[in-house]
């Protein structure tokens, strides 16, 4: 492929652009305009249209741009859209220079084995990430000539689900500049009969949405188009600017004149469940609340004001109780009381005054809410048969009490024993959210992520909504065994008003005329029983209507609904299971053509210079999403694949000192000319900085500050660890700032901040950054040198009481000789000499005479450990340990390593 056509596929980390299409210039992203308001650089965007057809809570999604290079140069140009996480990239297209390149779905594995230079450098790779809350990111830049023009064309797909009496379709809005053709046209077709049907955008007035956007529904069928003209799009009359910028969001509903719809169409079905009229069922509820210390401050400010909001909408009907645990575990009365206005006040009170403490209990908390309401099994009648639910809010992870995942998992779900549901709110990103989520759908339920945010409160009471209004429990919706297969989930613990329960499947042939669904549950004080049948006549009609799109949309759904609860159920399991579920999942996506967790798109014939061709992939599981940078900071992010470390097979180590830092602090300095290694500590007091690698060519840098052991006993000696380490190239204005708690780049210019939950690659200036999940950190620079940062985590019955970093430098071989600090001096071969080895004052080691540097020194004999290949529990190395501070082993002095800052 010739150098105009040069494809990077990337994922800014600046998350510019939502529904996007952004001009650059090829030498670096400087940006100017032209004649004519629509033009960037010579490049505008001619036209950009979304069409959404939606048939039966099926969409189908097809975005096209085309862009125009009206210089007399190459321009880079970047598609950028963002897509709900809910959906699946079904097809990606580029035409350019009268050439087509078509995205081609495959086996995950089978395409990064074929990609791996790609996964391993961090170029060439794209995926779909998490951006803001509900959405995820996907982000391809190319190349196109001198007056010449580019089509993208991405699908994906989704099934809408209801919440709070409608379906919501949300389109987000930012070109960037004035487009001359911008359109979103939403049709919408659903047999049941449509509603209502709205549509809002939040970046328009009532007056100019009144003009631009055209609604309209009748019967079957909906219909939303919204086309402004160049001038309805400009910021102000005389600006250049565009105004599109937010959401555009479609609302509607269907009708729900029969207690249940089914839908067939070429032997699949839909089953659609949400009968209306229904009696609000009395409900036990008992809300069960992290107060460890690291909710203070906003957090728990927000969330007293969510339940003090939550506790003036319960009916009086209702039964209730609060569980508190941070060190300990409290309950407010310790059984349900009644929704009375005494009692919704006495915990009004009890709500503004509780305070934050100590660890998190989470088990405890847990198990003593669910004791609560198992508790009214049986001993109380009057209680008993109401619709009970477990909530619980915590923003970490388990520190106290039973702190093993697995044993937490079967401890709830032992105690729930599928009674009722439980639903876990995770605040914030400094949690284990898939643990949070496996333990929800384990126990009926399901998990959300409240956001740190001005509207957490107002998050937390959107949740509640959702399950304050039990219509039924114990929901079972039920088919002739010999007319149907492959069935998705068709029991369900609650069903919510305002929600709606969705099954789907697959009729055996010849099968039709006998196919019904029942419906049973329990409701307020009696019995739920209804039949369902298949009105033939109406689907010949609708097929009439919709023809080949209902068929294909009715058998997608379905197909759609079982991978996502594969997913779901892949989570929950580990082995054998975990592998057949993967095979099914798998063959699924490919089947049906689906970018999953399991799957990845490659742009089939598009090459970059070194002739790997792009991959696309499903965001993870747990990913979160970025904040933004300036225009000038790009990085790349890959797929999340490891970068290799000295333990994964394409790690060639070179023959020179790979050495590391870890613990209190120890060196380790690995020689391999000698098969052998040296040690030494460094003490001193915490807050001091010390210089790690000082490359005095460039400036580049690698600087740690010593944290102090909070466990210290009286006349004990002060142990240090490193708990800050900062990586700095002044060339190119790179900064790193790791801690055991965050990741920050270039924090001074208001950089992105990552968590160790993230699992990301990122591209700055030829320095890759790796962060491989909970584990470890690791920086690339062009084949120059590989550093590993390593987390270690404080655990249960640890003589280490605080988390620390370990730093460990893979590959120096390319650094220059006159790199420097306590670890860059030994980058390049070292010779020593031991001899006169003999039993040391221990006589458990051994003390020798090692000459180097044509130093005489007196050597000790031990054992360090070095945690590169293993994070978790490292690997014993025996080494010469030196004395002193590594006095005669290091160039002059160690307090000559001390700088006054962390870059």
């Amino acid at each position: 492929m010739d150098g105009a056509m040069a494809l990077r596929v990337l994922l800014c980390v600046y998350l510019v652009s939502l529904l996007t299409l952004q001009a650059m210039s090829a030498p670096g992203l400087a940006r100017g305009r032209s004649k004519g308001s629509e033009t960037v650089d010579g490049v505008f965007i001619r036209s950009l249209k979304v069409n959404c057809k939606v048939t039966s809570r099926f969409a189908h999604y097809v975005i096209t741009s085309q862009v125009i290079n009206t210089a007399d140069e190459a321009r880079e140009v970047a598609f950028d859209v963002e897509i709900p996480k809910t959906a699946f990239i079904s097809d990606f297209a580029i035409t350019a220079d009268g050439k087509a390149f078509i995205g081609d779905i495959k086996d995950k594995v089978t395409a990064w084995k074929q990609y791996r230079k790609a996964a391993i450098s961090g170029e060439n790779a794209g995926l779909v990430r998490a951006s803001g809350r509900n959405m995820e990111q996907f982000t391809i830049h190319i190349n196109i000539g001198p007056q010449s023009k580019a089509t993208f064309r991405l699908t994906y797909e989704e099934v809408l689900k209801r919440r709070l009496t409608q379906y919501d379709i949300v389109i987000k809005v930012k070109p960037k500049q004035l487009v001359r053709h911008f359109e979103i046209d939403v049709d919408i077709f659903e047999p049941q009969g449509i509603s209502k049907l709205d549509a809002q955008a939040t970046f328009l007035t009532k007056e100019l949405a009144a003009q631009t956007i055209k609604k309209s529904f009748s019967g079957k069928k909906g219909h939303v188009l919204f086309r402004p003209t160049v001038g309805q799009q400009q910021s102000c009359p005389t600006c250049s600017t565009s105004l599109l910028n937010g959401d555009f969001k479609v609302t509607y509903d269907v009708n729900r004149d029969k207690l249940c719809d089914l839908l067939v169409a070429n032997n699949y079905f839909a089953h659609f469940f949400a009968p209306k009229n229904l009696t609000n069922m009395s409900k036990n509820i008992v809300f069960v609340i992290d107060i460890s210390g690291s909710m203070e401050g906003q957090k728990m400010k927000q969330t007293k004001e969510a339940l003090l909001k939550i506790l003036g909408d319960m009916r009086p009907q209702d039964y209730f109780d609060l569980v508190l645990f941070g060190s300990q575990v409290q309950s407010w009365r310790g059984s349900l009381v009644q929704a009375s206005e005494a009692n919704l006040q006495a915990a009004r009170d009890f709500v503004k005054h509780f305070s934050v403490e100590g660890a998190t209990n989470l088990n405890g908390g847990l198990l003593r809410g669910i004791e609560i309401l198992n508790a009214v099994q049986g001993n109380r009648p009057e209680v008993s048969n109401q619709a009970s639910i477990l909530i619980m809010l915590t923003d970490g992870e388990p520190t106290e009490g039973v702190t093993d995942r697995p044993q937490i998992l079967k401890n709830v779900r032992e105690a729930i024993r599928d009674k009722f549901p439980l639903y876990n709110l995770g605040f914030g990103h400094n949690l284990d959210f898939n643990f949070l989520e496996v333990m929800s759908k384990e126990n009926n339920g399901w998990a959300k992520r409240i956001y740190e945010d001005h509207d957490a409160t107002q998050q937390l009471q959107n949740f509640y909504d959702q399950v304050a209004s039990p219509l039924l429990v114990d929901v079972e919706l039920q088919y002739p065994r010999d007319t149907i297969s492959a069935l998705t989930q068709h029991r369900h613990k609650q069903y919510y008003d305002g929600s709606e329960i969705m099954v789907a499947g697959r009729i055996a042939d010849q099968k039709l005329s006998s196919f019904k669904a029942e419906v049973q549950a329990r409701g307020e004080g009696q019995e739920f029983k209804t039949t369902c049948l298949v009105d033939e006549e109406e689907m010949k009609k609708l097929l009439q209507e919709r023809g080949h799109m209902l068929e294909n949309h009715v058998e997608r759904l379905w197909a759609y609904l079982t991978i996502q609860e594969l997913l779901a159920k892949r989570m929950m399991v580990e082995g054998e299971e975990k592998n057949k579920l993967s095979s099914e999942i798998l063959k699924m996506s490919l089947d049906y053509q689906f970018v999953t967790p399991l799957t990845s798109m490659t742009m089939r014939g598009m090459k970059d210079q070194e002739g790997l061709e792009p991959i696309i992939d499903k965001a993870e599981e747990d990913s979160q999403p970025l904040e933004m940078l300036g225009p000038r900071r790009m990085f790349v992010l890959s797929a999340a694949q490891p970068s290799p470390t000295r333990s994964s097979p394409n790690f060639q180590e070179l023959p020179n000192q790979v050495t590391g830092v870890d613990t209190d602090p120890h060196f380790i300095i690995h020689v391999p000319q000698k098969e052998d290694a040296l040690c030494f500590n460094i003490n001193e007091e915490p807050g001091v900085i010390l210089s790690l690698v000082q490359d005095p060519d460039t400036g580049f840098s690698v600087n740690g500050q010593l944290i102090g052991d909070k466990a210290r006993s009286p006349g004990q000696h002060e142990a240090t660890y490193f708990g800050r380490l900062g990586i700095a190239n002044p060339a190119t204005g790179f900064q790193l700032e790791v801690t055991p708690q965050n990741i920050t780049l270039n924090a001074g210019e208001g950089g992105p901040v990552f968590s160790w939950r993230d699992q990301a690659v990122l591209r700055q200036d030829g320095i890759v950054v790796t962060i491989n999940k909970k584990r470890s950190l690791v920086v690339s620079m062009d084949d120059r040198a590989t550093f590993e940062v390593v987390l270690h985590r404080v655990w249960r019955g640890s003589t280490v009481q605080r988390d620390f970093l370990g730093f460990y430098v893979l590959d120096s071989h390319r650094m220059p000789a006159r790199t420097h600090g306590l670890l860059g001096q030994f980058f390049h071969p070292l010779d020593f000499e031991v001899s006169d080895i003999h039993p040391g004052s221990d006589p458990t080691r051994s003390d020798a005479t090692m000459m180097v540097k044509n130093r005489r020194l007196t050597v000790t004999r031990g054992l360090q450990k070095d945690y590169s290949k293993d994070p978790r529990h490292g690997a014993e190395v025996s080494c010469w340990f030196v004395h002193d501070n590594g006095a005669g082993l290091i160039d002059g002095a160690h307090t000559d390593y001390i700088v006054p800052d962390i870059f």
